[in-house]
């Protein structure tokens, strides 16, 4: 006998899966407009507060567009925009879960690794000398810290853009933004430019090589140098609050 406990959804759950049925089984398409709230509170039998929660979560997951005095729209597929929703999102859960950061720093090795991989699979003359010409221009930003990272962030979605897959080239873009809220302070530390540089010409020079292990090896080698060098800054920074009595909690 299965004892499992009955759950009762909410009206307004309900009919938010049958628009999606709907939508998903092609009854409508992108651009077109969905039936009015009467409409569609005739055809669920339910309230109008039932249907207006129902397209809200819809809207919030970015699946129909919502604007005043008009009927909602089926909205047009983004990939930029579905990044972008899905970034906020992960915003939030890194800054309440330590895991989760910890989860994402161990991605981008996996991620970066395998997209440098396929860059010395694939790379062309230019994309060699795009290459090169980002560490000459990060070479030359050295005294400056904002450039000097925006070039860094550059060169490894510029790996990832190797790919030819515009997916891949945003989700390097979005690590690396998400990595960047929460080590703003500590992307910069003095005194391993000349490391980091020294690295970013190896990688350059296995993916000319086409030399696809030693490629992984320099993007590994140089992503785990890198998280090291970050946790020692951390325990600094994290004892000096806590001798001078402001220490806050890590995301």
């Amino acid at each position: 006998m299965d004892t499992t406990p009955i759950i009762r959804r909410k009206l307004a759950d309900e009919v938010r899966d049958r628009l999606l049925i709907m939508i998903r089984g092609g009854e409508f398409h992108p651009g077109d407009q969905l039936p009015s709230e009467r409409t569609l509170m005739e055809r669920f039998g339910v309230g109008r507060p039932a249907v207006r929660e129902a397209l809200q979560s819809l809207g919030t997951a970015g699946l129909i567009e919502i604007n005043h005095g008009e009927r909602a729209r089926i909205a047009i597929p983004d990939t930029a925009s579905m990044f972008d929703r899905i970034g906020q999102t992960m915003l939030h859960l890194l800054q309440t879960s330590p895991k989760t950061l910890e989860d994402l720093k161990d991605a981008r090795v996996l991620f970066e690794a395998g997209m440098t991989k396929l860059a010395a699979n694939n790379a062309t003359a230019e994309d060699i000398e795009n290459l090169e010409t980002l560490i000459e221009k990060q070479q030359s930003a050295i005294a400056n810290s904002a450039e000097f990272v925006s070039f860094d962030m550059a060169f490894h979605t510029a790996i990832a853009s190797i790919s030819r897959n515009s997916v891949c080239k945003m989700l390097s873009e979005a690590m690396l933004d998400w990595l960047f809220h929460f080590r703003r302070d500590l992307l910069r530390i003095p005194g391993s430019e000349i490391i980091t540089m020294a690295e970013h010409r190896r990688i350059v020079k296995a993916i000319a090589a086409h030399d696809v292990e030693e490629a992984e090896k320099a993007m590994t080698d140089h992503l785990n140098r890198s998280d090291q060098r970050y946790r020692i800054l951390e325990d600094a920074m994290d004892k000096r609050a806590q001798e001078n009595g402001t220490n806050k909690p890590k995301p």
